[in-house]
């Protein structure tokens, strides 16, 4: 009996350990390691190095460079990511750069001005115009360096990223192929919300609060914040905000910039956010043809609608890839979903 209460609580003190294991990875590293989520993941196959380069409104925009650790002598083929709309590049970006230059790419992840460790006051202002430029002023650094083949640079653009990539590369020739994975476009997502539920008239209202706004603002009243992530869960929380705060309000992905107040992560200002609803990302996208065109989206996504539209709007070379089983936000982080071996041979396709 004694021999069998001691077992019992080696076991009990088993599970407790394994638990106790669980929880300590959770927290220590901010990873939801129970569904395979690893957004901070960090490789001993690369080297990291942090760069600053200025884009055409001379702001300096700051970068994560990934490059392969057995670098020979040679130039390499270059990808430039884009973080979700509201994030920064320690949040998806530098995950996916990371894991491409584990596949023979030199990858660099960018902080949007305004937003992380770029500049731009005020912070979160929303501005797609310069957005997009920060995408040619990644390129501008990139075919600049001398290991790097100028004619051969490719862009992925998570989230509302994908949107900005795409406003970029029909300027910017110099994108010889764009990837979006969980795209949003912005300014579809502005003007009429998800499947096209916010009427008219309720898009002149938000117009109006944000112009009023400017007033306060202008008379140095306090800053207003709109959309992003909620700060707290309700028992009327929708599905879409308990995802997004899943992945931006938990150590699975939370990330706070040096200086900046949690509680503001995400949230871009009220009276620049309207900006979004003069963006129109996918207007004149067969400008982009021949380069290609690659739209990943979860088939289970709330927003695979926009990869979808981009798609049809798009001419060949161009595809639609599904994600069985994946959801908007799982395709951030989740690397057993996230379909890195579609994204290499895309790339070694298209830029090697």
């Amino acid at each position: 009996m004694k021999k069998q209460f001691i077992l019992l609580k080696q076991s009990v003190m088993v599970i407790a350990i394994t638990i106790f294991g669980i929880i300590l990875s959770f927290n220590a590293r901010g990873q939801d390691m129970l569904n395979d989520a690893n957004n901070f993941y960090q490789s001993n196959l690369v080297t990291v190095q942090k760069v600053t380069f200025k884009n055409q409104y001379n702001m300096q925009v700051v970068g994560n460079l990934f490059m392969p650790k057995e670098m020979g002598e040679t130039t390499y083929p270059a990808i430039i990511v884009g973080h979700p709309m509201g994030a920064v590049k320690e949040q998806s970006a530098n995950l996916y750069a990371s894991k491409m230059a584990e596949q023979g790419f030199v990858t660099l992840a960018i902080d949007l001005s305004f937003w992380g460790e770029s500049e731009g006051t005020p912070r979160n202002l929303v501005s797609p115009d310069i957005y997009a430029e920060d995408f040619s002023a990644a390129v501008d650094f990139l075919g600049t360096r001398p290991f790097v083949n100028k004619e051969r640079i490719g862009v992925i653009g998570i989230c509302g990223s994908g949107s900005f990539a795409i406003s970029a590369a029909k300027i910017d020739s110099r994108l010889k192929a764009i990837a979006t994975v969980s795209m949003y476009d912005m300014g579809a997502a502005n003007r009429q919300a998800l499947r096209h539920t916010l009427t008219l008239e309720q898009r002149k209202q938000i117009i109006e609060q944000a112009s009023e706004q400017r007033y306060v603002e202008f008379n140095g009243g306090e800053t207003k914040y709109t959309s992003g992530t909620v700060n707290q869960l309700t028992d009327q929380s929708t599905p879409i905000e308990r995802e997004f705060y899943d992945f931006y309000r938990t150590p699975r992905g939370e990330f706070t910039p040096k200086g900046q107040l949690p509680m503001l992560t995400t949230h871009p200002t009220l009276t620049s956010n309207v900006k979004f609803m003069n963006f129109y990302p996918f207007n004149d996208i067969e400008m982009i043809s021949p380069r290609p065109l690659l739209f990943i989206t979860g088939d289970k996504a709330h927003s695979k609608e926009f990869s979808e539209d981009a798609y049809q709007r798009a001419v060949e070379p161009k595809e639609l890839y599904y994600v069985k089983g994946a959801g908007h936000v799982d395709l951030y982080d989740r690397v057993d979903l996230i379909p890195f071996d579609k994204l290499t041979d895309f790339f070694n396709k298209y830029l090697k």
